[in-house]
């Protein structure tokens, strides 16, 4: 198995004293974000995300997925991460860099994607696709929260969304265009999914590099994890749309694990159970 340190962001610079940035030690938002096992929702994020034509298109054609296929998830690790942690400089500089790496993105779509013609522009600076990719990573962090690490209740649901809106607005999303609150958000994935995502055989194509990359990241008794990971994670629809198996083995392995995380992450020592970037933080407020 190859080194699993190379797809996560490495440490910040420790910022300046005393600088919480926009959120702090009491908000919801470093509650939730602190925790390493979020990451057992980036397939899942990753897979929503490209369920939408245009961003797939967006990813195929501005990203090499062939040489490293989480580099996606690692840079939007990174960037919510420093936003969510960093002081009032290092977010504005994750925000300035997250636009840089937009800039060139942006072309038209080659072929019909479900309801989306050929020949529809996309944009990385589009709103309606900014609030698409900001969702999918609200929608699955509060999800693996829930099933991994404790029960979320509606409060905090709705708590965790309204910090996550200032996210929104560093990565281009204008507040308008924002669900009003955390059950507008669940209707706007329903919506989504429903109306406009169309697992076609771009989605599909970069799907398989995420979920059983070349050369493999795991040994193979865990290749299929990240697969398992979506399966779990994902609404039926596009479970079925992407044909991941589901079947009494993976519905198993999937309610294991949920209940080992349960059990092993509450006394996972602190230096590995939270990202560096929130320990960072914490000794930059003198906690």
């Amino acid at each position: 198995m190859r080194s699993l340190a190379r797809f996560f962001p490495a440490a910040p610079a420790p910022g300046t004293a005393g600088d919480a940035g926009l959120f702090g030690p009491e908000s919801t938002a470093w509650q939730i974000a602190r925790e390493r096992l979020i990451v057992a929702g980036g397939p899942a994020a990753l897979l929503l995300q490209i369920a939408h034509p245009l961003v797939a298109e967006g990813v195929r054609a501005h990203s090499d997925f062939s040489t490293d296929p989480l580099q996606r998830l690692r840079g939007t690790l990174d960037a919510v991460l420093t936003v969510t942690f960093g002081d009032r400089d290092q977010v504005r500089a994750a925000a300035g860099h997250v636009a840089r790496k937009h800039r060139p993105v942006h072309g038209s779509l080659p072929e019909q994607e479900g309801s989306i013609p050929a020949g529809t522009a996309y944009s990385a600076y589009d709103p309606e696709l900014a609030l698409w990719v900001f969702s999918t990573l609200v929608w699955t962090a509060i999800e693996v929260t829930h099933a991994f690490l404790r029960p979320l209740e509606p409060a905090e649901r709705s708590a965790y969304y309204r910090d996550m809106r200032q996210l929104g607005h560093v990565f281009g999303v204008p507040d308008p265009r924002l669900p009003r609150d955390y059950e507008a958000l669940g209707r706007y994935v329903a919506e989504q999914i429903g109306e406009t995502l169309a697992v076609g055989p771009t989605a599909q194509r970069i799907a398989r590099q995420i979920l059983a990359p070349e050369p493999p990241i795991f040994a193979w008794p865990l290749r299929p994890v990240p697969s398992i990971l979506a399966a779990g994670v994902l609404p039926a629809a596009l479970r079925a749309a992407y044909g991941l198996p589901w079947r009494r083995r993976e519905r198993v392995v999937f309610a294991v694990a949920r209940r080992a995380a349960r059990v092993v992450v509450p006394l996972t020592p602190a230096r590995l159970r939270y990202w560096p970037h929130y320990l960072v933080a914490r000794d930059r407020m003198g906690l």
